[in-house]
């Protein structure tokens, strides 16, 4: 993958890089921290040493190779693993490009991805990033510390997708193939796309999951205005609306509303965990949503 040094960034994008670092390290630090370190907590067991057997140990941990050749009982004792991996899987489709508020949902992803890629730099985690337009776009292997995760949200900010469309099975298919051990995968994306269920199933099967939706307030309810033309910006397609039409508004708000269900409903049944995030101009706004759904994790594994 090729490496874009920091210095030849735009200006642009290094100010929003910095301004999204100092806006998530105030939530990390207020509210965050905490909750993302107890959501993880007892992910796994690590083998740490055998010792001799004390009436009360639990025999299913007995070493019987050294009980067998020391001729006391032993038993395994092991550690909570502590060290993860947390894999970003974030949407880079010219869908993103599309905001009605002050930022596009691109950015809002990356906002996203900057909080748990910090989170997790804090928490002496991993991070990996993934970026996905109906191919891979970017790979980026898992790695440790600030500066790492400084590098994966300046290739969410700046990274120029070669492909308009999305294809998250595509994306999940990869990701099976590149992680070995078992990671905490956080799928950021639109959902503008169909017959990806399965490739999820999959996934989740081996990892722990979490999709995060993006939806802009345009996208659920249209402005009492008049012709309007839009356009998708992944088919190009356009299509001539007449937003004065209270009917055509009502209709619109209907379908959109039923779309959303039926993507909450999708994720249910796979067994996905699925955090829905408006777009907002205050980016605490935007980060509440996934802020409050690691809270509850962390209240529910306590």
């Amino acid at each position: 993958m090729r490496k874009t040094p920091a210095a030849a960034l735009p200006k642009e994008v290094l100010r929003s890089v910095r301004r999204i670092e100092i806006g998530t390290r105030r939530v990390i630090d207020e509210t965050m921290a905490g909750a993302y370190h107890s959501s993880f907590k007892g992910q796994g067991m690590e083998f740490a040493e055998v010792r001799e057997y004390v009436p009360g140990d639990d025999v299913r941990t007995i070493d019987w190779n050294v009980t067998a050749r020391t001729g006391r009982p032993h038993v395994k004792q092991f550690v909570e693993e502590r060290e993860l991996t947390v894999v970003l899987a974030v949407d880079v489709s010219a869908s993103g490009s599309f905001g009605s508020r002050s930022r596009s949902k691109g950015e809002a992803m990356a906002m996203l991805g900057a909080l748990l890629s910090f989170s997790a730099a804090r928490n002496g985690d991993k991070v990996g990033l993934m970026l996905f337009s109906d191919r891979v776009e970017a790979w980026i292997p898992p790695a440790k510390g600030r500066l790492h995760s400084l590098r994966c949200l300046r290739e969410m900010l700046a990274r120029e997708a070669e492909g308009r469309g999305t294809d998250v099975a595509l994306a999940m298919g990869e990701l099976r193939k590149l992680l070995r051990r078992r990671a905490v995968v956080v799928l950021v994306s639109d959902f503008l796309d169909e017959g990806y269920e399965r490739s999820l199933r999959l996934l989740n099967g081996r990892h722990d999951l979490l999709a995060l939706g993006i939806v802009d307030p345009r996208e659920t309810e249209l402005p009492e205005s008049g012709l309007i033309e839009l356009e998708d910006a992944e088919t190009g397609e356009t299509a001539l609306i007449d937003c004065g039409d209270a009917a055509f508004r009502k209709r619109f708000a209907d379908a959109a509303s039923l779309r959303r269900r039926k993507l909450a409903d999708s994720f249910r049944r796979m067994g996905v965990d699925f955090v829905e995030v408006p777009l907002h101009d205050e980016m605490e706004r935007v980060l509440d949503p996934v802020v409050r759904y690691f809270r509850r994790r962390a209240h529910a594994r306590a």
